[in-house]
């Protein structure tokens, strides 16, 4: 089984930094709407294909256009959620790493299948924040998952932080920020 980690386009969050990283529910600028079309060619979809996608506007605009005309399966993650790297607990969640509720996905995102066995801690809090300890059990139990879901492809439209975290937990090497993917960037892994 192939698992790619995509970054999600570039977002409205990254044209002022750091002042814009304060910016509530940041979208694709016009920037990431083009980065999110070129996946189409890059990454060709198909009907069996899986997309996991983080609950925040950014990715899941990247994902609806990426996918558009596809009737692929996509579901929605809190466990792909916006993640710091490195961590530190006196770091706070920014506005623009906010997840997106239920309902606002379920209002502006019609054919993207909400992930309802996770406990609604998950939904609130996500992963920006977890100890280590805690995010390698957590992701185990995901990439578990993935595992068992059985499709050839699974793409995961994620954050640079949360990408890396993921990586870093699958190859047992030791990551920085400069190992971050750059805008729709790509890290494919192979689980077994």
């Amino acid at each position: 089984m192939d698992l790619v980690f995509i970054r999600h386009g570039q977002g409205e969050h990254t044209l002022d930094l750091p002042k814009s990283l304060h910016t509530l529910d940041p979208a694709l600028t016009k920037e990431g709407i083009n980065q999110a079309k070129t996946l189409k060619k890059q990454f060709p979809l198909s009907q069996s294909d899986v997309i996991i996608i983080s609950p925040i506007r950014r990715t899941l605009q990247t994902a609806q256009i990426w996918s558009e005309g596809i009737k692929c399966q996509k579901v929605v993650s809190p466990l792909v959620s916006p993640r710091m790297f490195p961590q530190n607990p006196e770091w706070q969640t920014l506005p623009c790493d906010e997840i997106l509720t239920k309902e606002i996905i379920k209002d502006d995102f019609t054919d993207f299948h909400i992930e309802e066995e996770l406990s609604n801690e998950w939904w609130s809090k996500g992963i920006n924040k977890l100890p280590e300890k805690e995010f390698k059990v957590i992701g185990e139990g995901f990439l578990k998952w993935c595992k068992q879901i059985g499709n050839k492809r699974i793409y995961i439209v994620s954050h640079d932080g949360t990408i890396t975290s993921y990586r870093q937990l699958i190859t047992g090497k030791e990551l920085t920020r400069n190992d971050f993917p750059k805008e729709t960037g790509f890290l494919k892994n192979c689980l077994y």
